[in-house]
């Protein structure tokens, strides 16, 4: 326990260490000194490098989404690479060194691609976020030995970010419209083709469209209802035949009738039968059509024809006179009955010809009814098609008109665009090197070297200083001791080298304050 106290108070012996104070003290304050010295004196040999810089916002468009839909990508970030490759290109670059003739005292050995290169790492570009982890707006920094140098090439920069974002902008969103413009050509083409086919099949295919069901079937019913009544009127027409045939017949042998003098001749009473049917029909036709139906007036002109007909068969078997007369009358009333018959047979021949064409006409109507579910469904295939391009025409046209727009609205720069919020600055200061920070590293320095030489001379002496290093010497415990007897010389000497040492640490602690102060005021 005893053996323990004595090596903690052996660890933390305090006026061991004094001693060595005392005795170090100029080993550890000249190497202090000179260390801080050579690390701060570097710094303002060192040439100084200054950095100007600027922040730059990213303005959203003035005009409202709802109303103009932008047209170019909404990736800032990714943007800000494209533009930041474009700007530290070779060519760029190139210009802005030859134009503000940078590097052209310090890098004369230098070729232009080392140039450019050391240029780019000049050049900092630094993101600032929101919240939302979203870009609006970036800080551009650039390093020069002359602060206005630095300031005009970060004013160049922030000039080529803005007129490179605004052209970029404008050329993607006419690069847009122009693809766009492009596809609505094609669109139109196709379109146009379509309607092309769709105009071509419905020449070709006249009366079998859908469309024209609806009146085909009016125009079938018509033409069945006139071929009903030309059927009617040729059956009429053959009964008058028949009829005009057996008159004529009988008007032949009227002659032998009215010389064997029987009375009224045969032909009368056929006549009346025949005038006793046709006014019968004249009836029936009367309560279904007018008057004017070509029907009942041609039934009424055969009736009067029949009347006088019978006028002159009853004149030709009327009285002795009457068998003279009739000997006159007969060969009038047999031509016209030969030239009725005659008409009858060229009204016949239209009949049949007219039911003929009405037949055809019933067969062609009936071959487009057939048709037409063919028809439909050819048109349905070439319509769907159409529909489908006139969507897709519709649909690029409207996204045409608004990349127009949006086109228009970047040409006007009311689009998304880039404001310098604060200005180049002119750096007062240099950011390299920076005094202040060279003064503590110097600091720190000349504390590490000073603390080596001061240790480094401490255990290279070989002298004792102390009762306790005495002591561990001996091997025998010290009986007595015998105390230092001072002289008025020895504590003059003490006396002096504490003043030297505490004048020693006074003038380095001082110098080395004044100098942080001095670079922080100088920067």
């Amino acid at each position: 326990m005893v053996d323990d106290l004595e090596t903690k108070t052996e660890a933390i012996d305090i006026k061991h260490y004094v001693g060595i104070v005392r005795r170090r003290h100029l080993h550890f304050l000249i190497p202090l000194f000179l260390g801080w010295l050579v690390v701060w004196g570097a710094s303002w040999v060192l040439p100084p490098r200054y950095r100007s810089g600027t922040l730059i916002l990213v303005e959203q468009p003035t005009m409202p989404k709802d109303y103009v839909t932008p047209n170019v990508s909404d990736d800032l970030q990714e943007r800000l690479q494209s533009i930041t490759q474009q700007i530290l290109s070779r060519t760029r670059l190139l210009h802005i060194i030859e134009e503000k003739h940078l590097y052209a005292n310090t890098s004369a050995h230098l070729s232009a691609d080392e140039k450019v290169e050391r240029m780019r790492k000049d050049i900092d570009i630094e993101l600032v976020r929101d919240a939302q982890g979203r870009v609006n707006a970036f800080n551009v920094y650039y390093i020069a030995r002359d602060p206005q140098v630095a300031q005009q090439v970060t004013t160049e920069l922030t000039n080529l970010f803005i007129n490179e974002n605004l052209e970029v902008r404008q050329q993607r969103s006419e690069d847009t419209t122009k693809f766009l413009e492009s596809q609505l050509a094609t669109a139109r083409d196709t379109l146009t083709a379509q309607e092309e086919q769709i105009r071509e099949f419905k020449g070709k295919h006249v009366g079998e469209l859908p469309a024209q069901l609806e009146s085909n079937l009016q125009i079938l019913s018509g033409v069945q209802s006139q071929l009903r009544t030309e059927e009617d009127a040729l059956n009429t027409a053959k009964q008058q035949r028949v009829y005009l045939q057996s008159l004529v017949g009988q008007y032949r042998s009227l002659r032998v009738s009215t010389s064997a003098g029987d009375g009224a001749p045969v032909g009368v009473a056929a006549i009346d039968q025949e005038l006793d049917r046709l006014k019968a029909q004249l009836a029936d036709l009367s309560s279904h059509y007018t008057e004017r139906h070509p029907d009942v007036r041609k039934l009424k002109d055969q009736i009067a024809k029949t009347q006088r007909m019978r006028e002159l068969a009853a004149e030709a078997g009327s009285g002795d006179g009457g068998v003279n007369n009739a000997a006159a009358t007969q060969p009038s009333a047999l031509a016209q009955l030969q030239s009725q018959l005659q008409s009858n047979q060229v009204e016949i021949a239209n009949r049949e010809r007219s039911i003929a064409e009405l037949k055809g006409k019933v067969n062609e109507y009936q071959s487009r009814l057939n048709q037409e579910p063919v028809r439909e469904q050819q048109l349905a295939d070439l319509t769907r098609g159409y529909e489908q391009s006139k969507a897709n025409y519709d649909d690029l046209l409207k996204k045409k008109n608004e990349s127009a727009m949006a086109t228009s609205m970047e040409r006007l720069q009311q689009g998304e665009r880039f404001r310098i919020l604060d200005a180049p600055s002119l750096p007062l200061k240099p950011d390299f090197p920076d005094r202040l920070k060279f003064c503590g590293i110097g600091l720190g320095i000349g504390l590490a070297l000073g603390a080596f030489v001061a240790g480094a001379f401490e255990m290279s002496d070989d002298r004792l200083y102390s009762e306790k290093e005495i002591k561990k010497l001996l091997p025998v415990p010290v009986i007595c001791e015998i105390p230092v007897i001072a002289t008025a010389f020895d504590d003059r000497t003490r006396g002096n080298t504490a003043w030297r040492g505490w004048a020693a640490a006074t003038v380095v602690i001082g110098t080395i304050l004044a100098g942080s102060v001095f670079s922080y005021l100088r920067g």
